[in-house]
């Protein structure tokens, strides 16, 4: 057997609950991303960019759709016979079956699968964030520095620091001290849950703290090494990196696609995003359509005005809709003279005529305040909107829902229609 100097384990089970009714049917990883692709191309691109060509998927959560979207690795190159992708869901062991209980235990439940590649190092992602990163420098790093441990980290600013796990480090980027999610940060310099662990390190760590519920590295696996040798250092990283683990960071990313000069381009030939393609016919744009600082998927038919929003792949916008600020997925139809400002709308939902959607006082959600907010209407996949509605702002819908659900026509701002069991 090839020994491989580097595999990576992606972490993918995540629920994403701060998503709301986007993540309801499908793990975060999955959900699209600026019109095209899903948030899980950007980890698995960055690997295969980077000459790392074993991975291992960890899912837990609705596990379907990253299933087939990853397949065997195609569109990523990374169908090989020896390493390439695999997709490692939990599964019965003689005696218990077990799910994942933290990001560690995922790990751990996986040390067969490590060890038949015999690494030098193992790579450990999320797989759930928006980046383009080089990990062969982040490996040269290590290995210059003689780490057991080598966290990749990037400065916040220190409002936000609380959110993160935050490193102290000394002049030469030893880190000294790791505080996961620290109520006072006394530093801003942010974990970015990427870490690369010699393999006998990093097996010797699992197999102790193997006992640990919900054993997780930022709270367990870090301190542990930390305090067995201290030779953790800090990688410091400066380019784009976004955690779109809220509707509002979600959204926002999107819309930083868009921008006149984008902070984060989709378009670099040296670093290609790679997805799985559909055969799908080329975009239709009607004669009397209005298309404005938008990006549109292919196969999407639009007959009315779209202005600085994100719409997927076979989305169908109806003569007369007028479509702003928002985010439609693949598979939608919005209905003849139907106004959408500032929503977030899941693959294949069906948006009747005059309907009006993301409108009135910015009220805060009476049942989820910390999930839908940011002015957002948002609606899960799969839905339906009827004909002649008003749709508020921070409101949720998911599911089938008919003129009866709505009172007099109106969501109001606030208010969600969550169909049972959906």
């Amino acid at each position: 057997m090839i020994k491989k100097e580097m595999i990576a384990m992606l972490l993918a089970g995540g629920q994403g609950s701060r998503l709301g009714v986007l993540t309801s049917n499908v793990a975060k990883p999955a959900v699209s991303f600026g019109g095209k692709y899903r948030i899980i191309d950007f980890p698995l691109s960055n690997c295969i960019n980077s000459g790392v060509d074993t991975v291992g998927v960890l899912t837990q959560y609705q596990p379907l759709r990253l299933n087939s979207h990853i397949g065997i690795g195609i569109p990523w190159d990374l169908d090989r016979n020896y390493g390439g992708v695999t997709v490692l869901p939990p599964y019965e062991k003689n005696g218990n079956s077990e799910w994942y209980t933290g990001t560690a235990n995922a790990i751990y439940q996986n040390l067969a699968y490590m060890e038949q590649y015999n690494p030098e190092y193992v790579l450990i992602l999320s797989g759930d964030h928006i980046y383009k990163m080089d990990y062969q420098l982040m490996l040269d790093y290590h290995k210059a520095k003689n780490a057991d441990v080598t966290i990749a980290a990037m400065p916040v600013p220190i409002e936000e620091a609380s959110r993160f796990g935050i490193v102290i480090t000394d002049e030469n980027s030893n880190i000294k001290e790791f505080e996961e999610k620290p109520e006072k940060p006394r530093s801003n310099l942010a974990s970015m849950g990427i870490y690369i662990f010699n393999w006998k390190v990093l097996k010797e760590a699992l197999i102790k703290l193997k006992d640990q519920e919900a054993c997780d590295f930022g709270k367990h696996i870090i301190p542990y090494c930390h305090e067995k040798s201290g030779n953790l250092f800090a990688y410091e990283y400066t380019g784009y990196w976004k955690d779109v683990g809220t509707l509002g960071s979600y959204w926002e990313a999107n819309m930083e696609l868009i921008d006149l000069v984008p902070v984060f381009n989709l378009y670099e030939d040296y670093w290609k995003i790679y997805t799985k393609n559909d055969a799908v016919p080329p975009q239709f744009v009607a004669n009397n359509a209005t298309i404005k600082k938008s990006i549109i998927g292919d196969g999407s038919e639009i007959y009315g005005e779209v202005y600085n929003s994100v719409i997927g792949s076979s989305v169908v916008i109806e003569e007369g809709a007028v479509v702003r600020d928002s985010i439609i997925m693949k598979d939608t139809v919005v209905g003849k003279n139907t106004t959408i400002n500032k929503a977030i709308i899941a693959e294949n939902v069906k948006i009747g005529d005059n309907v009006t959607i993301g409108v009135g006082d910015e009220v805060p959600n009476e049942n989820f305040p910390k999930i839908y907010s940011f002015g957002i209407a948002t609606v899960g996949e799969d839905s339906v909107i009827p004909d002649n509605v008003t749709i508020g702002k921070n409101t949720a819908i998911s599911g089938i829902t008919t003129n009866a659900d709505y009172a007099d026509n109106v969501l109001a701002s606030g208010k969600s229609i969550i169909k049972a069991g959906e």
